[in-house]
């Protein structure tokens, strides 16, 4: 069965902004803050030609020699020592759709998922914005 993993959509949106925030979060809170985005995303794609609500979302352990290129790292499982010829464990975002999306679609998504990162954006200024007044707020470029 074909599926998308949402390390696609997220690389896509990733790749259209620029925030700090995310170097200042854990990759845990960063992949929650992504799910929530793509996830309040799906309802703005009108007319999809696929369920986009057919997803599942999944963490795994796996062996590093396991992973591929497209997947989302969360961190290395800690525990016990390793043997020396063990692979190391890691932590992986295996969340997918559990259809194939067309590139066209993963950008429609990264879009929408732009779309309301934006809006928190505008909304944290207007917040910013509203407990000073005149002078003492000025946007400069």
């Amino acid at each position: 069965m074909a599926e998308t993993l949402f390390s696609a959509v997220y690389n896509r949106f990733l790749g259209q902004i620029t925030d700090d925030l995310y170097l200042e979060l854990t990759l845990e809170d960063t992949l929650k803050d992504l799910q929530n985005l793509l996830v309040n995303a799906i309802p703005g794609f009108e007319f999809p030609r696929k369920n986009l609500y057919d997803y599942t979302i999944e963490v795994k352990e796996i062996n590093e020699d396991e992973l591929t290129p497209d997947e989302f790292v969360l961190g290395t499982v800690y525990g016990e020592l390793p043997e020396v010829s063990e692979t190391p464990r890691i932590l992986v975002d295996k969340s997918r759709f559990n259809i194939e999306l067309t590139p066209e679609e993963i950008n429609i998504l990264a879009l929408l998922m732009k779309q309301g990162w934006v809006q928190r954006q505008v909304t944290s200024i207007e917040s910013t914005r509203m407990k000073y007044s005149g002078s003492d707020f000025k946007m400069t470029s």
